[in-house]
C-alpha cells in the first residue's frame, strides 16, 4: 500500500502520539476529535498532553504536510479508532464512544476501506462496532460475509496499543504489535499500516484473540501489583518495612515482586481486568480478587491519614501527586486523585496543600484548592504537619527528607524509605 491515507479518530493520550508517529513515517494522517479547543491547539503545534518528545514531533508532522487535525470526519482508506472505553456499573464496556465514532465514519465509506479499533475492549467489541457500521450502511458488507449481491466490502480489525505513558514516542516504534483482523485480508491490510512506523514484530491473529490479549496483559500486571499491595497491608500490620521486605525477597533469582502504591490507576490496568470478569464471572476469581485488593488500597490510605491526623492533632496536610503514575499529567482512574478528593470531603477542618507538578490547574473535583507551584513545595512541606506522598514524580525525588524528620510522613511509594 503506497501513500496510505488514515483518519485517526480520537486525539488523546494514545491517539495523538500514534497519529503523529504515523505522519512522520510518511502516512497522510487526519486526526479527528470532538474537542474543538484541542483541535485548534494541535493545529498550532501545541501538545494537549504531557508526553516527552511529542511536541517536537507534532510540529515536524504539521510542517511536513502529513498531519492536520479537524472536528469533521473525512474519507480515508483506513480509519483507526482510539476513543475511551469506560466500563458500566456491571463492569461491561460502555460502547457510547465507539458507537459515536462508528456513526461518524459510516457515511464516509465507499467500500474497500479498513476500520481498525485500537481502544482496549472486551472480546467481540470489534464485531459490535462492525455490526453498527453495517447497520447504518446496509449497502456495504464485511469482508468474509456472504455477499451474493456483490456489495462493496469493508474490512475490520482490532490492533490494541501497548505503550507506556511517558515513553510513547519510543515504544510506538519499538514494541511488538498484535494485529487482529476479522479475516486474513483484514489482517494483511492492518499489518501494512502498522509496518509504516512500527519496527518491531507484528503478530497476526484474529480480532477476538487480539482483544483478549490486551486484557490479559493488563490483568497480569494488575494481579502482580495486587500481590505487592496486599504485602504492604500485611507488613504494616506486622510492623515490617514493606520496601525492605520486597528488596530482600527480590534477591531470590526467580522472584521479582513489584512495588506497592496507593492503588492502581489509568485507563488500562484499573479497567481492563473488569472486562474479563464481565466476560466470564465464574472463572475469573483470581482476577476479581486482585481488582478488589487494588480498588481497596485507596481507602486504606485514607484511613492511615485519618489515624495520623487524630494522633498528631494535625491541622495541615501536604498531598504530593495526583496523576495515576509518575511524571505524567494523566488523572484518569487515578487513586491519588480519588484519595485527595475523599480526604478533602471527609476532613473539612484540615487544610490540604496539594501539589501536582504536571498540571497547571487542579481538576474540578478539587474546586477551592490551589495547585502549589514547585518553588513553594518546600514551603508547603515546612507548613504541614503530615506529608502524604502519593506519586513519585521526579520533582519529589529532589526533596531532602531530612528537612521534615519531625513530621508525620506517609510515603506510599517508598521514596523516602
Amino acid at each position: 500500500m503506497t501513500n496510505p491515507t488514515v483518519a485517526f479518530v480520537g486525539l488523546g493520550y494514545i491517539g495523538l502520539p500514534t497519529a503523529v508517529v504515523m505522519a512522520n513515517s510518511g502516512v497522510d494522517v487526519t486526526g479527528v476529535d470532538v474537542n474543538e479547543a484541542n483541535v485548534e491547539r494541535i493545529n498550532r503545534g501545541e501538545v494537549t498532553i504531557v508526553e516527552p518528545g511529542l511536541e517536537e514531533e507534532l510540529k515536524q508532522a504539521i510542517a511536513s504536510g502529513n498531519f492536520r487535525a479537524t472536528t469533521t470526519q473525512v474519507h480515508a482508506q483506513t480509519y483507526i479508532i482510539a476513543v475511551p472505553t469506560p466500563f458500566t456499573e456491571g463492569y461491561d464496556v460502555d460502547m457510547k464512544y465507539i458507537y459515536s465514532a462508528a456513526e461518524a465514519i459510516a457515511p464516509q465509506l465507499k467500500g474497500d476501506e479498513l476500520v481498525i479499533l485500537e481502544s482496549t475492549s472486551p472480546p467481540l467489541t470489534t464485531k459490535k462496532m462492525a455490526d453498527k457500521i453495517l447497520e447504518l450502511r446496509p449497502d456495504l458488507v464485511a469482508d468474509g460475509a456472504d455477499n451474493p449481491d456483490g456489495k462493496p466490502v469493508v474490512y475490520f480489525a482490532h490492533c490494541p496499543e501497548r505503550i507506556l505513558p511517558g515513553k510513547a514516542m519510543e515504544e510506538l516504534r519499538t514494541n511488538d504489535r498484535i494485529i487482529g483482523g476479522q479475516t486474513e485480508e483484514a489482517t494483511k491490510r492492518a499489518t501494512a499500516i502498522y509496518a509504516t512506523f512500527c519496527k518491531a514484530e507484528l503478530l497476526p491473529t484474529n480480532d477476538v484473540t487480539a482483544e483478549m490479549a490486551k486484557l490479559t496483559e493488563n490483568s497480569f500486571r494488575d494481579v502482580n501489583i495486587a500481590f505487592a499491595n496486599e504485602l504492604s497491608l500485611i507488613a504494616d500490620n506486622l510492623g515490617i518495612n514493606v520496601w525492605e521486605l520486597i528488596e530482600l525477597a527480590n534477591h531470590h533469582p526467580r522472584v521479582n515482586i513489584l512495588q506497592p502504591g496507593p492503588g492502581v490507576g489509568g485507563h488500562c490496568i484499573a479497567v481492563d481486568p473488569w472486562f474479563i470478569v464481565a466476560s466470564d464471572p465464574e472463572n475469573s476469581k483470581l482476577i476479581r480478587a486482585a481488582r478488589n485488593v487494588n480498588d481497596g488500597k485507596p481507602q486504606w490510605v485514607i484511613n492511615k491519614v485519618k489515624e495520623a491526623v487524630a494522633e498528631t492533632n494535625a491541622s495541615k496536610v501536604a498531598v504530593l501527586g495526583l496523576a495515576f503514575k509518575a511524571d505524567i499529567d494523566d488523572l484518569r482512574e487515578s487513586p491519588a486523585l480519588n484519595i485527595a478528593v475523599d480526604l478533602a470531603d471527609e476532613l473539612e477542618d484540615i487544610q490540604f496543600l496539594i501539589a501536582e507538578p504536571n498540571v497547571k490547574e487542579l481538576p474540578k473535583r478539587l474546586k477551592g484548592f490551589e495547585n502549589c507551584e514547585f518553588k513553594n513545595y518546600h514551603a508547603a512541606l515546612v507548613e504541614s504537619d503530615i506529608i502524604l506522598l502519593l506519586v513519585d514524580h521526579k520533582e519529589f525525588k529532589l526533596i531532602n527528607s531530612d528537612h521534615f524528620e519531625d513530621k508525620e510522613v506517609l510515603d506510599m511509594k517508598g521514596l523516602w524509605r
